[in-house]
This record gives structure tokens, C-alpha cells and sequence, in this order.
């Protein structure tokens, strides 16, 4: 069974006692452009790993930060995000996009959802309860964080409560008597593939890590009219992408590979941006293939308050320097921690065969043959709103 769950976003606020776009379009340029660089700069610092992040619930508590946030500290998450939630077109675009996005029926489930964890006692704003409240279907939830067991219990239950599974998120500052408000959101994602891979077809392939180590991984194999397509990138490389559809095709799995085995995944990644993966999304052609994917399973626990500052977002950080003002009129609010979860696991999803007989196609057949046995990366981006909701890159499957 595929299941791509769960990604979990948090950002704990201390206190102390001292653009615009024209269309729908651009917005989802917008969205791409963020989540691109943002994995970008994660790629960077985690250099030839594992790595998988959900760009979807990242963007989903900036832009809830951006209601509260004042002065420069509004204006450095409207330059990292791209726009502005002070224009009502933007609001509209964005909320309608999201309700859009989440569905859940028995084949596919999609669900972004975000609530508050505020101090006993802690007044907030009535404008920006209401405008979490329409923005996310948010919720707020008093807590002590003087109790830190309990207050992570509270979490942890809220995070199961929509994922379907437990977590163990690790937080810093949980414990400190500092701490007025917790803002979590999760991105939760299973489906399962239009066709599916079958058990019966995997075998043990050699899969070649980033440091030339050659490992026999299982290998899930499919022969399937998919979307693809070969493009030059910079002046010499060259980059294999695949698209594999979900059930109802609400979302796909773009693949990337390097066509030459002497390029590395990390050059490759330089030149992922809105404007190239349009281009490439845009124009690939339908194909019959055989295509063979490593099984996998990816998890991470990133500090964002590494990566953000990369995008410009630094006031926030800063006990003199956040303003946070439209949360709460007590003022003295900034944020202390940013704690990002995500986890994929890909499998061939059945136990009946599909009718697709591997060995003898694999001998007879001349179609074109994606064969992923090298560091790729891959992106799931929801049809409807062109949203990312899931990026990463796999170079060793065993880990």
C-alpha cells in the first residue's frame, strides 16, 4: 500500500515581559517558486540524503502567520511567500484553493488541517481567531505549557486525531515557562496508483548511491502508458521525467532522473524552479514504458529555523525585533522554535495481479525503460490547484 503520511509543521511563540498577482495562475507560479527554493535550501544543508518535505503545510502556517504579523515582520513573510494576505483577491484565491484541494474517499485522501495551542489566560486578537478560523478551519485549544508531559500528550493526540498515526514529534522549548502559543499543522496524503505495481513483479535490483556504492534493493517494476518526456537542462545535462497518476489522477508523482549516470542529483537540483518544472510538466507526452522504482521509505525531522532565514524570514526570530501584534495586543510574541515532519513510504499498493507479465515484456518489448536505479527526486503536486504537496529526493533506499 502506498501511504504517504504524515507531515506535521509547528511553531512555538515566546513572549517576553520588556505583493500582489494577478490571476490564479500566478499564484500557483508563486506557490511552485516557494516550494522549489525552500527545498532547495534544505537540499543544501542536507546534501546526498534522504530528504522529503511538504512545501503544502509550510506555506499553509506562514500564510496563517501573515494575519498576525505587523511591520517588517508581515513584509519578510510576504517577500518569502510572494504575496500579501492584506488583498481580499489573494485571500479568496488561496482559501478557495485549499477547500478545493481536500477530499477523502476511499481511493484518495488529501486533508491539510491546523489548530492553535494557547496559554491559559493568554488573550488573542477576535479579528485573527476569526481569520484562522476561515483560513483553516482552525481551532484554538487552551494548554499549560508549564506541564510540558501534558502539553505534549495534547499535541501528539491532536496530530493522531488527523493523521491516523502516532507521533513523536521532539520540541526544544516545550518546556519553557516562556511559551504562550503553539500554531500545528499537518498535511496528510494516502492513494493509491491509477495501476498498480504488483508484489509478484518486484525483484532485488542494484541501486548506485551518491558515493558509488552499489546496493541490491527491492525493485517494483510496471509496464504503463504514463506521461514522459527527456529535456536539456543548463548546456549539457540531460533529465528523465516521469509522471505516475494516483487513483482518479487528483495527484500525480513527478519523477526526475538524471539521464547520465556521471551527473549528480545536486547539479540537477540547481535548476528546479516554477518556471522549469512548468516547461517540463507542460510538454511531457503520453508513453509506453517500463518503468522500475526502488521501494522506499523516507523520514525527517528538520529544524526550519536553519532554512528560513535563507528566504528572508528573520525578524520573526527575534525577541526586539517580531511583531505580532495582530495575534494578541499583549504584544512581545516571537518565535522560538520550527520544527517540520514528513514521511513517504512507496510500495507496489495490491496483492492481485495485474495481468502484466514483467520478465517477457521486459525481453520483448522496445518501449522506453525508466529505470530508477540512481539518486531522482521526486514531487507530488495535486492536478487541481498545482499545489506541491509533497518533494523530496531518494539516494539511498535502504536507509
Amino acid at each position: 500500500m502506498l501511504s504517504l503520511s504524515i507531515t506535521s509543521f509547528l511553531l512555538l511563540f515566546c513572549v517576553l515581559n520588556i505583493g500582489s498577482c494577478e490571476n490564479y495562475n500566478d499564484l500557483k507560479k508563486l506557490e511552485t517558486e516557494f516550494a522549489l527554493t525552500l527545498y532547495q535550501k534544505l537540499a543544501e544543508r542536507n546534501n546526498r540524503t534522504n530528504l522529503v518535505i511538504s512545501p503544502a503545510s509550510i506555506s499553509f502556517s506562514l500564510g496563517l502567520l501573515q494575519f498576525g504579523a505587523r511591520g517588517k515582520t508581515f513584509g519578510q513573510l510576504e517577500h518569502a511567500l510572494g504575496y500579501s494576505f492584506r488583498d481580499e483577491n489573494i485571500q479568496n484565491f488561496l482559501h478557495t484553493a485549499y477547500k478545493g484541494g481536500i477530499n477523502s474517499n476511499q481511493s484518495t485522501m488529501v486533508h491539510l488541517a491546523c489548530t492553535l495551542f494557547v496559554q491559559a489566560g493568554m488573550q488573542l486578537s477576535p479579528q485573527f481567531i476569526q481569520q484562522a478560523a476561515w483560513w483553516g478551519n482552525n481551532t484554538v485549544q487552551q494548554t499549560n505549557f508549564s506541564d510540558p508531559n501534558r502539553t505534549e500528550a495534547q499535541i501528539r493526540e491532536w496530530i493522531t486525531q488527523n493523521t491516523g498515526e502516532a507521533s513523536c514529534l521532539s520540541l526544544d522549548t516545550i518546556a519553557s515557562p516562556l511559551n504562550q502559543i503553539a500554531v500545528v499543522s499537518t498535511m496528510n496524503f494516502r492513494s493509491t496508483w491509477q495501476r498498480k505495481f504488483t508484489f509478484t513483479h518486484t525483484q532485488a535490483l542494484f541501486f548506485t548511491t551518491p558515493d558509488g556504492i552499489t546496493l541490491k534493493v527491492p525493485t517494483m517494476y510496471l509496464r504503463a502508458e504514463v506521461n514522459y518526456g527527456e529535456f536539456l537542462v543548463g548546456s549539457l545535462d540531460q533529465i528523465t521525467v516521469v509522471e505516475i497518476p494516483y487513483l482518479e489522477e487528483k495527484v500525480s508523482m513527478f519523477m526526475v532522473l538524471p539521464s547520465n549516470r556521471r551527473t549528480s542529483l545536486a547539479r540537477i537540483e540547481t535548476y528546479l524552479s516554477a518556471q522549469t518544472f512548468s516547461l517540463w510538466s507542460s510538454t511531457l507526452r503520453r508513453t509506453a514504458m517500463d518503468i522500475f522504482l526502488p521501494r522506499f521509505k523516507i523520514q525527517n525531522h528538520l529544524d526550519l529555523k536553519m532554512i528560513l532565514p535563507a528566504l528572508g524570514i528573520t525578524d520573526m526570530f527575534e525577541q526586539t525585533e517580531a511583531n505580532f501584534k495582530g495575534i494578541s495586543e499583549q504584544g512581545g510574541l516571537y518565535i522560538s522554535e520550527v520544527v517540520h515532519k514528513a514521511k513517504i513510504e512507496v510500495t507496489e499498493d495490491g496483492t492481485k495481479a495485474s495481468g502484466i507479465t514483467a520478465m517477457v515484456f521486459l525481453k520483448r518489448s522496445r518501449a522506453p525503460i525508466f529505470k530508477a536505479d540512481r539518486p531522482f527526486n521526486f514531487i507530488l503536486r495535486q492536478a487541481r490547484t498545482g499545489s506541491i504537496l509533497f518533494i523530496g529526493r531518494l539516494t539511498n533506499p535502504t536507509l
